[in-house]
């Protein structure tokens, strides 16, 4: 089956609710516990690495539950969110209403990746790539390159023998049925691919606790 297509069914089905779960306030296991922190990490990072957004074009492609949408936009951003996935978006949209004025810039679409359009200043797309082995990354890499103006902020999972082991061991303990297909990516593959796009690399962050493992980039024209 296409990458696209388990990804897709995989968050509007049996991933919906566990995500929902982990990217909330509830009580969650310790696995997912610490996967809600090492993304509340890298989303605290991406927002100090930007500063001031105030007016500023963004575009959060594979923007999940609107976890870094929400706060962009809290902050002046002027921001468009897309994902593939039509419930992630649903809870995007429910969680901005929640907690967004009416007249915030913000706005939510379920659009593939490769058929996001526009132009925006920074595109930042964060734990979607550990989804897409390495030549599919790479177009996805070139679209995004294609909107931003200024910068690009992007995660990928760090190919390392830990990461691979606890991968290994989550396939077993709480089902197939409950893990996504997960690729490691080597920097020196992904930063060869932005290089060859005609960014440079201008901040490096490894984001590790425990269960949650992204290497996360920023780079600038």
């Amino acid at each position: 089956m296409e990458e696209k297509t388990v990804v897709r069914n995989y968050f509007n089905e049996t991933g919906f609710d566990r995500w929902r779960r982990i990217y909330g306030d509830e009580a969650v296991n310790r696995i997912q516990y610490s996967i809600r922190v090492g993304h509340q990490r890298t989303i605290d990072r991406v927002l100090e690495w930007l500063g001031d957004v105030q007016g500023r074009t963004i575009c959060d492609a594979g923007c999940g539950m609107g976890s870094l949408s929400i706060p962009l936009a809290q902050r002046g951003a002027i921001v468009y969110g897309t994902d593939i996935s039509e419930k992630m978006v649903s809870e995007a949209r429910r969680r901005a209403q929640k907690s967004l004025p009416k007249d915030t810039t913000l706005k939510f679409d379920v659009v593939e990746l490769e058929l996001v359009n526009g132009q925006y200043e920074v595109v930042v797309c964060l734990d979607v790539l550990i989804h897409y082995p390495l030549p599919q990354v790479e177009k996805m890499l070139a679209h995004l390159s294609s909107l931003s103006t200024k910068s690009l902020i992007l995660t990928y999972a760090p190919k390392t023998v830990l990461f691979a082991l606890l991968k290994r061991i989550g396939q077993f303990f709480p089902g197939a049925n409950k893990t996504t297909r997960a690729y490691q990516h080597r920097s020196v593959d992904i930063e060869a691919i932005l290089e060859r796009l005609g960014w440079k690399i201008a901040r490096r962050a490894a984001i590790d606790d425990k269960f949650y493992f992204a290497r996360l980039v920023m780079a600038e024209r």
